[in-house]
């Protein structure tokens, strides 16, 4: 038996002793939500809001196949890096519709890393990010410039 709502003519729904023509709804996928910031520079913005501090925008394209950018800063203690971690979830899902693949590190709050796929989050306490030092490791890419808000 074929669902009632397969046939393409407009359904008649009796309501109330009213009659309506119901019409068929487009069902394609909503757009994605569009931002004229790039997502780097939204998770820049959210991390400024939490006072983090020494933030570094390391451009990778080219240099590896895992991801276009890191995003690196540092907080203060394990409550404010968890913070800088929950807004920069926030405003990436609210004005980039994105979410992130896996999010690392964070009960700890040393080193908290969001995986956005082409941008990695890195949220470092002031001793791990000495210790693991990022920007050493990842010297031959270029450091992209934070435009002033």
């Amino acid at each position: 038996m074929a669902p009632v709502f397969a046939h393409a003519c407009p359904i008649h729904v009796v309501r109330y002793g009213q009659e309506r023509d119901l019409t068929k709804t487009d069902l394609t996928e909503s757009p994605k939500i569009q931002t004229e910031m790039p997502s780097w520079l939204l998770a820049v913005r959210a991390a400024e809001s939490k006072k983090a501090t020494e933030i570094t925008v390391l451009d990778l394209t080219g240099i590896t196949s895992f991801a276009d950018y890191f995003v690196i800063c540092t907080g203060a203690n394990q409550r404010q890096i968890q913070a800088i971690s929950d807004e920069v979830g926030l405003q990436l899902k609210h004005q980039a519709g994105e979410l992130p693949n896996s999010v690392e590190g964070y009960s700890q709050g040393e080193w908290v890393l969001a995986d956005y796929g082409d941008l990695l989050i890195h949220i470092f306490s002031p001793k791990s990010r000495e210790y693991y030092g990022l920007e050493r490791l990842w010297r031959s890419a270029k450091t992209l410039e934070i435009p002033p808000e």
